[in-house]
């Protein structure tokens, strides 16, 4: 859905899955200093919003998310996953019950095959879900942010800020009174600091939980059985996963960002060495400099100076090997 707030000064659009909203308003590192400052606010009314309610609904939920859900507080954010019989992550929501409602953002334009497979888990269950991002925008407010919370407004408080589920209709009369907009590009670039992986990004077809340090956030250990809960159970105890997430430090002198799926190789072997993993997401910082999250094979030394695609990058461990 495009957002009205593409119309304020300086907006530029964001591409691909993040069409729809400014990826940032003219400045890029003032709009980062503005979040980690803790004000502005951030345009996300691109993504998903699912709306849960019903008596089950989170003794329900608690039977298909990898997150411990059934006795989850009223206010408490959370967030979980949904996986494939062979444990590959498909889906990862943003969740809040409100009392009557579990209210969960996704990534934009997942929001469609989520509820498809929800309607289809329902069976005699007391639940109703919906679709209900033509009605919510989701707006971001950084940690530290004393910008006014509307009443009634559903709140998700975490360490990073509160994403609040706002009528769509209330978008631009919240926005004059709480400015500055922040783009996307200054939010993705603190959500690579903080070595947060997204769906679509950080992960791909064969992902699973451990590889991106998602075990104890989105996935509980001690929690009854769920669709894949066999191979994150296997992996946890008997093993390790093939890849690890790492945090790179880029080569500041390189004009030009490596792009998602640009090839990690170790520098020794140069540019035509075997490829050990991929750049997920690739951020310009404004305190860090150039900055990316890889997915690499496990077993590569910690202190291994790597090039991703022509770039040299130095890793910080995410994921232990």
């Amino acid at each position: 859905m495009k957002s009205p707030l593409l119309s304020l000064s300086g907006a530029v659009p964001a591409e691909g899955v993040d069409e729809g909203v400014a990826a940032h308003y003219g400045d890029l590192f003032r709009e980062q200093r503005a979040l980690a400052d803790g004000t502005g606010f951030v345009d996300l009314s691109h993504r998903g919003v699912i709306a849960v309610s019903g008596e089950d609904r989170l003794s329900w939920l608690h039977l298909l998310l990898t997150q411990h859900v059934s006795e989850l507080p009223t206010g408490e954010a959370t967030e979980a996953l949904i996986l494939s019989a062979n444990g590959h992550i498909e889906h990862a929501l943003y969740l809040v019950d409100d009392g009557t409602t579990v209210w969960a953002h996704v990534e934009p334009g997942t929001q469609e095959a989520l509820l498809a497979y929800l309607e289809s888990m329902k069976f005699f269950y007391r639940v109703e879900v919906a679709d209900r991002t033509g009605d919510f925008a989701l707006v971001h407010l950084p940690a530290g942010s004393i910008a006014e919370v509307p009443e009634g407004t559903v709140v998700r408080e975490t360490p990073y800020g509160r994403d609040l589920f706002l009528p769509r209709a209330d978008l631009e009369s919240y926005a004059e009174k709480t400015g500055p907009a922040v783009g996307l590009l200054a939010y993705e670039a603190l959500r690579v600091e903080h070595h947060r992986p997204r769906l679509g990004f950080e992960t791909d077809h064969r992902t699973i939980p451990h590889e991106l340090g998602w075990i104890g956030t989105a996935v509980h250990l001690q929690k009854g059985c769920y669709r894949g809960q066999e191979t994150v159970a296997r992996v946890q105890n008997l093993g390790k996963p093939p890849r690890r997430l790492v945090f790179l430090h880029l080569d500041g002198s390189d004009v030009h960002l490596p792009p998602r799926g640009a090839e990690i190789r170790l520098a020794d072997d140069g540019a035509e060495g075997r490829k050990l993993g991929f750049v997920t997401t690739s951020a310009r910082h404004h305190e860090l400099g150039p900055v990316a999250l890889a997915l690499v094979k496990r077993n590569i030394p910690v202190d291994a100076r790597l090039l991703a695609d022509t770039t040299a990058a130095a890793q910080e461990v995410v994921v232990e090997p």
